[in-house]
Formats: C-alpha cells, structure tokens, sequence
C-alpha cells in the first residue's frame, strides 16, 4: 500500500499591521509637509537665473560631501553632522548656516535611512521610543539657543574645538576592544545631552549616543538602527526650529546634502552588518579631528 503524499503547504504572506505602515509613511508624510511649506514660503525667491546658477561645482562639492557622509552615517550609526558640519566650517560657513543645512538635510536622509534600516530589520523599536522624546526635546532646545541667543562667530572655534572632541570619541571606539555587554541607565539623560550637542555643535547624536551605547556591549546592528531611526525625529525638530528662527540662508548646501544622503542611504543601511566598522571608525575620526584642528588654529593665529 502506498503512502499519501501530503500536498505541498504554500507560505502565506503575513500582511503587514499599522504599526508597520506607520514607520514608511510617518517620515514621508512629515517630509512631505516640509516641502509644501518650503515651496510656499520660499519660492518667490528662487528665479530660473539663480537656480541655473546654482548648479555648478560648488553644488557637486556638497553633493559629494552628502554621500560620503551618510554612507559613514548608515555603516558607523554616526558621523554624518561631524563630518558635514566639519568640512562646511573648514570653508568658512558660519555655524548657524552650517547647523541648518546640516540639519535640514538630516530631515530628508535620515528619512530615507530610518525607512531603510526597518526595511533590513535593524530597528530594536523598545530601544527607539526610549531614544525618541528625549532627543527632540535636547535638539529644540539646542536649535534655539544657537539660532537667536548665541552669536556663531563667537562660538565657532568652540564648536570646531567640540569636532575633535568628537573626532577623538570616535578614534577611541575605533581603537577599543568591544565591551561586554552592561546594563545602560539614564537612556533619557543620554539622549537629551545627545540631541542638545547635535544641534548646537552641528553633529554629535551618533558619536555620543550611538558610541556610548555599544560601548556598553549592545549589538552595534539594532544600536545603529535605533538610533539612526530616532535621529529622524531628533534632525527634524531641530530642522524646523532652525526654519522658524534662522530660515534658508543657503539653498544650495541644504540640497547638495540632501541629495547626496538620500542617494547613499540605503547603501548605507545595507552595508551596517558588513563593514569592519573599526578601521572605518579610526579614518573618519581622525578626518574629522583634522578638519576641526584646521577652524580652531585659523581661529588662534
């Protein structure tokens, strides 16, 4: 007697829930948003002269620098404010031109990351509402004191200074062994600190919260996804507080960055779990000290 063979079981897709549909169409969404009010409030000032005018080798400059950038931001979980904000600072921006750009960039690539980063299922989501309100808050209120209490030019070579600070938290954890993993406290204090420097300092979510948490022995893969994805609530607040205080002072570094970090997001997400993040952690830190030491010695002599 022969036996029956069972009829082959056919997987059925599970579909997805809200919850899943709200991590893509929040960012775009809020994005969205955004464009509506920068086209409405900003587009008598664009003519077809200056904006064939824009585009020349400047506008491939910061495009190139939004590129690099994010892919060391997608791969690291950090470095994209530091290493864009150090190279504009280098060229002379003032640093509230150079933090509004940056950020308002960050709204868009950070977008594009977050959206990419739960599309590879690198998101701890208990670990991203700890990161969430604490951060927006530390960046409002950052944003604010740097667009209408500090003057730039007085602060500028105290950021550069706070760059290879930066520059150097990174060489470090490049260099430092991996810790085991010990229980973190104060996820709101760090976060709030973390959103407070980024915004003032025009970088420092990723090297202070990123790097402080797999210092600890988290899994660099669900860090650097969480944080990335909180880093999109955190750039946007600061984004639109910088909007309402400071405006648009240059069109062609905030879409040069824009651009170029929304192109290397997904590659950059990709490439999380396949890079030996170590060495890469060694070059951008001492490329970001480098060009931070540049602005503070300009500065001194």
């Amino acid at each position: 007697m022969s036996s029956m063979t069972k009829p082959p079981v056919i997987p059925v897709e599970k579909p997805r829930d809200i919850e899943d549909w709200l991590w893509v169409g929040i960012p775009i969404a809020l994005l969205t948003i955004i464009i509506g009010y920068l086209i409405y409030k900003h587009a008598g000032s664009f003519t077809l002269e200056s904006f064939k005018a824009g585009f020349n080798s400047d506008l491939a400059f910061y495009l190139m620098v939004g590129v690099m950038a994010q892919l060391v931001d997608g791969a690291l979980g950090m470095g994209y404010g530091a290493t864009a904000t150090s190279f504009l600072l280098t060229l002379g921006v003032p640093p509230a031109v150079s933090s509004t750009s940056v950020h308002l960039s960050e709204m868009f690539t950070t977008g594009a990351s977050a959206i990419s980063h739960f599309k590879f299922k690198n998101i701890n989501k208990k670990l991203f509402k700890t990161l969430l309100i604490p951060g927006v808050i530390g960046s409002v209120i950052g944003a604010y004191l740097l667009s209408d209490v500090i003057d730039g030019n007085v602060i500028k070579p105290f950021i550069s200074a706070y760059m290879v600070v930066l520059g150097c938290i990174i060489v470090s954890k490049g260099i430092k062994k991996n810790n085991v993993k010990k229980p973190t406290k104060r996820l709101g204090v760090l976060a709030i600190f973390g959103g407070f420097m980024d915004a003032v300092g025009g970088g420092g979510w990723g090297p202070i919260v990123t790097s402080t948490l797999i210092g600890r022995g988290r899994d660099p893969r669900y860090t650097i996804g969480s944080v990335n994805a909180a880093e999109f609530a955190v750039a946007f607040a600061s984004g639109v507080t910088f909007l309402l205080f400071e405006g648009i002072n240059s069109w062609q570094v905030v879409l040069g960055l824009m651009l170029g970090g929304m192109i290397a997001a997904p590659l950059g997400a990709y490439l999380v779990n396949r890079v030996n993040r170590r060495p890469l952690m060694v070059i951008v830190g001492l490329l970001v000290i480098f060009l931070g030491l540049r602005v503070v010695l300009k500065a001194i002599l």
